[in-house]
């Protein structure tokens, strides 16, 4: 045991020093096909999330849902999501990256389907379960898969920029779907699935899973074709290689193989920030938006619309800052605007119940809620999954992408389910919760979150697992 930690140490040691031949300015066509691909499917997951919101009180007549059975209806989309979360990381590990893309259109497809024509309450749970089961497993391989084929200087751009294409997904829906009837929404979601699969011809592996698995003739064509004919590949592939080689004699990268010691501040980190991020009631703005723009006497349909807006602009400032100013400081800068976002939403609550400047109250509510889901999406809504696709190494990045997955979805659900049942306890209580929750996550950060950007995933890894 002691030799094969000597041979880890040198081949970190190796990768510190060759990480900088990694070819990290070039962007090739297959890179961008290979973005693209992965932008859809994050494009339909955000057009799921947002579907509820401006539907709510429409499905709830043609169907006779009462509040109870709306919110699960909601929630389904969480549950299914632990479901996808807990298998994730074995079926992106046993099918690979590209090979799990292929299954998930069939679950999207299914579940929208169901959705469409559903007649009956338990067939439009179905659809929500099976279309939260494929954003369960859709939420850890997307980052994962561009994490490992995406130069180290342009990794966080290209990954918050496929995440921003869950905001563009869920503005989309929050500005169309007001004026569509929600079945015709159920089956345009479909149109995502059915323009990728074709494209999904054309996209490699990722680079590393070949390794992992054997494959390394394939692996260098592929890594040639990521970035560029000309490009000088061999020091970032013989420092994969090694890296890869050495994990492997050292544990089998099961569930029980992530609680060792070495893993605990990695552990720490990326499960403290999925938590935390799913508890502060992202889901219940994302969710229910329409309802909390009703309930303060806002129009839905203008409070959605503008929304939209916000979100896309705050999505792209954060995306192009990512890599300049680094993942801690915008996870900082997000929580602390959602903190102080539901605290506002929070006050407008609590002056419309004493009927204290009611006008003024609707307008607070309105830019608190604006606060809130333009600070989520600048950072708190992609960076957690951004981190913990780079601080596991690879031969337990699938069980530790599950258990992420899994603690994130639970967290999600139960948010998403109670949200109308606290809203009518306390409505300005409620908000109070949320702020409270991300004003601990605000601290977590500040004391757990270091700064990885500009460094290759193996060095990041290295320099988390070998900390004392």
């Amino acid at each position: 045991m002691g030799e094969e930690r000597a041979t880890v140490l040198q081949s970190e040691s190796l990768l510190v020093r060759e990480g900088a031949g990694e070819n990290s300015s070039s962007v090739t066509t297959t890179l961008v096909l290979s973005t693209f691909v992965a932008a859809s499917i994050s494009f339909g997951v955000g057009y799921i999330a947002g579907y509820t919101s401006p539907t709510q009180s429409v499905i709830m007549e043609d169907l006779g849902l009462s509040i109870a059975e709306f919110s699960l209806f909601g929630s389904l989309l969480n549950l299914g999501s632990i479901l996808g979360a807990l298998v994730s990381g074995k079926t992106v590990d046993l099918l690979g990256r590209k090979g799990t893309m292929w299954v998930l259109y069939i679950f999207y497809i299914v579940g929208w389907l169901a959705i469409a024509f559903a007649k009956v309450p338990w067939l439009l749970d179905v659809g929500r379960l099976l279309l939260g089961f494929s954003n369960g497993i859709a939420g850890y391989l997307l980052p994962v898969y561009l994490a490992e084929i995406t130069p180290k200087n342009l990794r966080g751009r290209f990954t918050a920029g496929v995440q921003m294409m869950a905001i563009l997904g869920l503005s989309t829906m929050y500005i169309v779907g007001p004026f569509i009837n929600w079945r015709i929404l159920a089956l345009i979601g479909i149109i995502p699935s059915l323009v990728q699969l074709p494209l999904l011809i054309y996209i490699p592996e990722s680079p590393r899973w070949l390794v992992n698995v054997g494959r390394e003739e394939e692996f260098e064509t592929v890594l040639r074709s990521l970035r560029g004919k000309k490009a000088n590949v061999f020091e970032e592939a013989a420092s994969i290689k090694d890296y890869t080689d050495s994990l492997k004699r050292l544990s089998g990268g099961g569930m029980l193989d992530l609680f060792q010691p070495k893993y605990y501040h990695s552990l720490i980190i990326g499960i403290g920030l999925k938590v935390l991020q799913h508890s502060g009631g992202s889901n219940a703005y994302t969710y229910y938006s329409g309802v909390i723009f009703t309930s303060a006497g806002l129009s839905k349909y203008v409070g959605l619309s503008t929304l939209a807006v916000i979100q896309m602009i705050t999505a792209i400032v954060g995306a192009s800052l990512i890599d300049k100013f680094g993942r801690r400081a915008l996870l900082l800068v997000s929580s602390a605007g959602l903190c102080f976002g539901s605290f506002l939403t929070g006050i407008s609550f609590l002056l419309q119940g004493h009927h204290l400047w009611s006008e003024e109250a609707r307008i607070l509510a309105l830019i608190s809620i604006w606060v809130y889901m333009g600070s989520y999406q600048a950072g708190m809504e992609g960076i957690p999954w951004v981190i913990v696709a780079e601080i596991f190494p690879i031969n337990v990045k699938g069980a530790a992408g599950s258990l992420a997955g899994l603690t994130g979805n639970i967290c999600s659900w139960t948010v998403s389910y109670n949200f109308n049942f606290l809203f009518q306890w306390s409505s300005a209580g409620t908000f109070f919760i949320y702020s409270a929750i991300c004003g601990v996550c605000v601290i977590f950060i500040a004391k757990m979150v270091p700064e990885r950007k500009g460094r290759t995933l193996e060095e990041i890894q290295a320099s988390l697992t070998t900390s004392p």
